[in-house]
């Protein structure tokens, strides 16, 4: 049984939800602590004047648990970055099917920065069709730290392979660690997919709703490279 692991994301990129339908389980790593410099409350979308970043303000201290991090709606956040994404994404195919979730999401009062991402996320993923198990490190209660937490929390949920980005074995994997506790590695390989979207030349590497909004139906296998 291959599992995946990752952080959540804001908007996640489409590399996030390839790793998701390419594991059998996909562990949300919602119990780490807060990066400010990552993608745990912010993404891309495209516009007319190309890529844009959407950042979700936060109160945050040093070294502070993801669950613990607040969302600062001091900030008009919420109708800025429902605005900019009706700017640039109303004209694609497919945005009146996604319009009504992302409105509503908007105009609730989010407080906690995970709630908000594990309500879009749930969302995608049953838009995107993805039919994998997703389970919360945070209701797993897995003890350990870096490779040893992963190997535990792929055990809790019988998993016997760790579907990894390959980056990881650079960055904090021991993947000598996974052999001896008798579980696989597959790394990702992914590439990201050229489909058809908005405002000029193609960009990669977007949240997903630029995929979902100009694919609809098909995002799924254009995300997996199934299509012609």
């Amino acid at each position: 049984m291959i599992v995946g692991i990752h952080q959540p994301h804001y908007l996640p990129w489409l590399r996030y939800f390839e790793k998701i339908a390419r594991s059998d389980v996909f562990i949300v790593l919602d119990n780490i602590q807060y990066n400010k410099n990552g993608w745990q409350n912010r993404n891309r979308i495209k516009t007319a004047g190309g890529a844009a970043l959407l950042s979700v303000p936060v109160f945050e201290r040093f070294q502070q648990p993801l669950p613990e991090v607040r969302i600062d709606n001091t900030s008009p956040w919420r109708r800025k970055h429902w605005l900019s994404i009706q700017q640039a994404c109303a004209k694609a195919p497919f945005y009146g099917e996604y319009k009504e979730f992302l409105e509503d999401t908007y105009a609730r009062p989010w407080e906690y920065l995970n709630d908000l991402n594990r309500h879009m996320m749930t969302f995608f993923v049953e838009a995107l069709g993805i039919r994998s198990r997703i389970e919360y490190a945070s209701e797993l209660d897995v003890p350990g730290e870096a490779t040893e937490r992963l190997v535990n929390l792929i055990r809790a949920v019988g998993g016997d392979t760790y579907y990894s980005g390959a980056y990881a074995l650079d960055a904090y994997l021991d993947a000598a660690l996974l052999e001896r506790a008798g579980i696989g590695l597959k790394l990702q390989e992914w590439r990201p997919p050229v489909y058809p979207q908005l405002h000029g030349p193609f960009i990669p590497d977007l949240s997903v709703i630029d995929l979902l909004m100009n694919c609809g139906p098909r995002s799924l296998a254009v995300l997996l490279g199934e299509t012609a």
